[in-house]
């Protein structure tokens, strides 16, 4: 039988990156959305198709032909929505960034575990085709030690031109109401005049970081680091001896500009990312002594790939590509280069 979806959130990424992609899915059924704003949930729900519309998360719940469901909310809203959504049994996927202290986030992942329930978050780069293409060409280049040994990595993500077409979505000049419960958007030791800069490091920056530990290994250590205000940042990651330097910085005009490139003794790995919303699969580019070949890339979308997983996971019992448990780590990091700046 193929699984019930809701949709919890219908703004623009509700419907370009999730709603869209998973009313396309033939192996599942988008059953309702959900959304706090009526004007917007009605012109979504007429543009998808959809018959349900939900005022409110906890009525979505209570529908049974729903088995899974997807929380594309405010971001401090974010963890209890899921909760609630847990402990009613339902599979999740997530935006991110998932919750704001590894506290918050033991407590979500505890109750996916407690009833087995598959439980993603929303870094769709790692599910990027170009980027599983990169991982390929790393484990032959490092099994055949064609380029020597690793010797360090680097990541950026300078953000710009997020892409996507507004014909994809709409939208309608209702004010987001307020109502819902928020959960504490930082850690206790956290002074408040930091939180929205930690916000936007969580948000935006936490991909390149889920991706490096993708691509080099689960658990690195924090080297060094340094933060700004805003949430820019740089910082050095060791990865058992591999050094990962990343830099982190706001931007809003122009092409994107993320990505990581994987340093051998002679030559490298890089994976270009697209913007998030553009479409497309990462261009990757081998450097072997000097010699560079880009690969040739198909028409993939990363957030298609996301949603086609997640639907996999429910109907085989899988554990996702990023796991609510992996996905831990990503907040024990930007804690633990938080905490640097505030004790000095």
């Amino acid at each position: 039988m193929r699984p019930g979806i809701g949709i919890i959130g219908t703004g623009m990424v509700g419907q370009m990156c999730h709603l869209a992609n998973f009313v396309a899915n033939p192996t599942c059924r988008v059953v309702a959305i959900a959304d706090l704003r009526p004007d917007l949930a009605a012109a979504a729900a007429q543009k998808f198709g959809i018959t349900r519309v939900y005022a409110t998360h906890r009525e979505l719940l209570a529908d049974n032909e729903i088995s899974g469901v997807v929380v594309v909310t405010k971001r401090r809203a974010t963890g209890p929505i899921v909760l609630d959504a847990l402990n009613a049994g339902r599979h999740v996927l997530s935006e991110k960034p998932m919750a704001y202290t590894t506290a918050q986030a033991s407590t979500l992942v505890a109750a996916a575990r407690r009833q087995s329930l598959v439980y993603s978050i929303g870094y769709m780069k790692r599910h990027d085709a170009g980027v599983a293409r990169a991982l390929a060409e790393l484990a032959r280049i490092r099994s055949e030690g064609t380029l020597g040994r690793m010797i360090g990595a680097r990541g950026w993500c300078f953000a710009g031109n997020t892409g996507g077409s507004r014909e994809t979505f709409v939208m309608t000049g209702e004010t987001r109401p307020d109502g819902l419960e928020l959960w504490q958007d930082g850690p206790d030791w956290m002074p408040i005049a930091m939180r929205p800069g930690y916000d936007n490091f969580l948000n935006v920056f936490s991909h390149i970081i889920n991706l490096a530990r993708h691509v080099l290994g689960p658990s690195p250590a924090v080297a060094e680091s340094s933060v700004e205000v805003s949430g820019a940042a740089r910082l050095t990651l060791d990865f058992d001896g591999v050094g990962c330097v990343l830099e982190l910085a706001n931007g809003s005009e122009g092409a994107w500009r993320e990505g990581l490139t994987i340093n051998f003794e002679r030559g490298a790995v890089t994976i270009e990312l697209p913007a998030p919303f553009a479409g497309e699969e990462a261009q990757i580019i081998l450097d072997c002594d000097g010699r560079l070949t880009r690969l040739p890339r198909e028409k993939s979308w990363a957030f298609r790939r996301q949603a086609d997983a997640f639907v996999s996971d429910i109907i085989e019992r899988k554990a996702p590509l990023a796991s609510g448990e992996d996905s831990i780590v990503d907040i024990a990091l930007a804690e633990a280069v938080w905490k640097r700046q505030v004790t000095g």
